[in-house]
């Protein structure tokens, strides 16, 4: 059977506004009520790293016969965007009837790396590679607002054949650990010819098509003042549209697998159902995050299932093992103070909870490993739920930027032993945080980064900040 939309009821405007302010979400799914594709147990599997990542997305794509599909933030111009590029467009010459199109976020493409000289970002390789190559590597930018900081593109999942390989993580060279490090991140392959479809019908009958979404491979990309209008109307579009597919049920071998789809406060599924398996946990959860700034319902959510007894696990990265980290004999920049709000905010959860650390109910534990950096999101909940998300579980991808998953139903148990060795890895570059001062205080930072955040706390705007980050 087809799945159905929920219906989402009518409020008044005050508490529209209101709703629409704190991140809150009219729809909740029932777990038991929502629909899956089955899986067999054994099409599914955790890769352990990056490189094992890398190494099998671009086995991937050579083994392509029928299409490839690639959703995410952005492929860098670096060694390893280049790499998978040039693997895309060995695929299409050797195989002409092969289906490519890559969607990456537009703004993001067409801009430098932040704190660096101006520049015509990733889309001038784009542009260059297919000027030599030919057409046939379709690659397209997706607006999803007028701005970047007012929300991006960050779907994720690679739909190869029947094959899709999913991970929170982009395409460069670190997080296809091309070079000496690497950004860890998830990475999980699934064998599943509906799953596929289902998300490849999404990128090619919805964001192909979409009036904002223009390709970047080619010498005629509008400027975005161009599309504004059909970037607003596209944004009302996504916010309605659901990932299609025929619901089953999970027999003896399989798992149950649902992709989901997520835009805004307002009837976001992927949202409500986040909410929806934080609440289903009995015994314990895990949540990943790089970014610890929890919107507001899940702060609460996780505050209620301590409350309520529930061994709560938080995995993070420390301040230096951020994307956003700049060690300090390096120049500062505004952005290097991120790292910096993330661990206030840490300090001050892990004070409020200090008597669940000392019993054991709340571990929080902080990922670092050299100069390595940290990327990892999604949930494990009890031994019979799993979220794969690029959602990074702060209030920036609750609010305002296209987000995706996928809930993995697990009854029997069957992938318990794949999500523990997974977990077990990520745990031996931890340490278990034992108290809330044994976090830096703000007084121990960097002067720039001291001074911008007592600035933003005299004048109330450090709640602000946290809202769109």
């Amino acid at each position: 059977m087809e799945r159905t939309q929920t219906r989402i009821p009518k409020t008044n405007g005050f508490t529209s506004v209101w709703q629409r302010w704190r991140g809150r979400t009219n729809e909740t799914p029932s777990l038991d009520s929502l629909p899956c594709i089955p899986v067999a147990a054994e099409h599914v599997a955790v890769l352990p790293s990056p490189e094992a990542y890398r190494t099998t997305l671009l086995t991937q794509i050579a083994q392509a016969s029928q299409r490839i599909l690639m959703a995410t933030l952005y492929l860098q111009d670096d060694d390893a965007g280049r790499e998978v590029l040039s693997a895309l467009y060995a695929a299409k010459k050797a195989r002409p009837q092969l289906e490519i199109a890559v969607f990456v976020d537009w703004h993001r493409a067409q801009r430098g790396l932040i704190g660096k000289a101006r520049s015509a970002g990733n889309a001038a390789l784009y542009k260059d590679m297919a000027r030599r190559l030919g057409p046939g590597v379709e690659i397209y930018g997706v607006p999803i607002q007028r701005r970047e900081f007012m929300g991006v593109m960050h779907l994720k999942g690679f739909v190869i054949d029947d094959v899709v390989l999913y991970s929170g993580a982009s395409l460069n060279d670190v997080y296809l650990q091309r070079k000496s490090r690497y950004r860890l991140d998830r990475y999980h392959l699934i064998h599943n010819r509906f799953l596929a479809d289902s998300m490849a019908n999404l990128l090619t009958g919805v964001l192909r098509n979409g009036p904002s979404v223009c390709s970047l491979a080619t010498g005629k990309t509008p400027k975005t003042a161009a599309i504004l209008n059909a970037i607003v109307k596209f944004r009302r579009v996504l916010a309605t549209i659901r990932y299609h597919f025929a619901a089953g049920q999970i027999n003896s071998g399989e798992v149950g697998i649902t992709p989901l789809f997520g835009l805004g406060v307002r009837g976001n599924e992927l949202n409500a159902t986040i909410l929806q398996l934080i609440l289903h946990s009995r015994r314990r959860f895990v949540l990943f995050t790089p970014y610890f700034n929890l919107p507001g319902p899940i702060r609460k959510a996780v505050d209620s299932k301590i409350k309520a007894g529930c061994q709560v696990t938080i995995v993070l990265g420390d301040k230096t093992a951020s994307d956003f980290y700049i060690p300090p004999d390096e120049p500062f920049k505004t952005i290097g103070a991120l790292p910096y709000l993330y661990e206030a905010n840490l300090r001050r959860f892990c004070r409020t909870h200090q008597k669940a650390m000392d019993a054991g109910l709340l571990n929080v534990h902080i990922w670092r490993h050299e100069d390595n950096s940290f990327h990892l999101k999604g949930l494990l909940i009890d031994e019979d739920y799993a979220l794969l998300t690029g959602n990074n579980l702060n209030p920036r991808a609750w609010r305002l930027d296209l987000e995706n998953g996928l809930v993995i139903h697990d009854p029997q148990k069957l992938l318990l032993d794949q999500h523990l060795a997974e977990l077990a890895r990520i745990m031996v570059h931890t340490r278990r945080l034992n108290h809330h001062k044994s976090l830096d205080a703000v007084d121990t930072y960097p002067l720039p980064v001291q001074r911008l955040i007592k600035r933003l706390a005299r004048v109330r705007a450090d709640r602000l900040v946290n809202q769109v980050l």
